[in-house]
């Protein structure tokens, strides 16, 4: 199990990269469009291409869908801790989390291919291009998560939960904050030993 998680993580972790770029690249794609097709319509010398309209809007469902499989990977989607940290149900609800976003990646992995191959047709109004390429994106984020998702199962299964998160959650400043204060609090409250004779001072 602990070859299938190194193996997994490697995968992850090019994946993760990947998905990096494509998000950048999309990023920049996106806001070129959309400057484009402001400038076009207050310009009369550039010639207005309907089909930017189209495609900003595809990089857009990209670029969602892409972030969400990376939100999962490192818990950075939204999360309403309604138990106090630490106890058996806030534990459980973790526990919950992950299986759930697996459980989603699943329902996008196995419904996504029947809506990514009705896109062959149907095809973009103004481009022409074949609606698959949009519609595949259910298809191709499920993946993503249900990688990543079993990544953090298996490694919570192996190290714990708390070693898990430590090593793939994003970090949490509010959370870091609380317990840098509650670890000062701490140390302020224990007794200060005198170095001449070890009592307390």
């Amino acid at each position: 199990m602990r070859l299938f998680l190194d193996l997994l993580a490697r995968i992850n972790r090019a994946l993760e990269k990947l998905l990096h770029w494509v998000l950048l690249a999309l990023l920049f794609g996106f806001i070129a469009l959309i400057i484009y097709q402001i400038v076009s319509r207050n310009l009369p010398l550039l010639p207005r291409l309907y089909w930017t309209e189209e495609f900003s809007r595809f990089a857009f469902q990209w670029m969602i869908m892409l972030g969400t499989a990376i939100g999962v990977l490192h818990a950075d989607h939204f999360v309403l801790e309604a138990f106090p940290r630490g106890s058996r149900a806030d534990r459980l609800t973790r526990w919950i989390r992950d299986l759930a976003c697996l459980a989603v990646g699943t329902i996008f992995v196995v419904h996504g291919q029947e809506f990514a191959l009705s896109g062959l047709r149907r095809s973009a109004t103004a481009s022409g291009m074949s609606m698959i390429f949009v519609y595949a994106t259910f298809m191709v984020c499920g993946v993503f998560i249900m990688l990543f998702a079993i990544e953090r199962l298996v490694r919570a299964a192996l190290d714990g939960l708390d070693s898990m998160e430590a090593a793939m959650n994003t970090p949490d400043p509010v959370q870091e904050s609380i317990d840098a204060q509650q670890g000062h609090q701490v140390t302020l409250e224990a007794p200060s030993q005198d170095a001449s004779d070890g009592r307390p001072s």
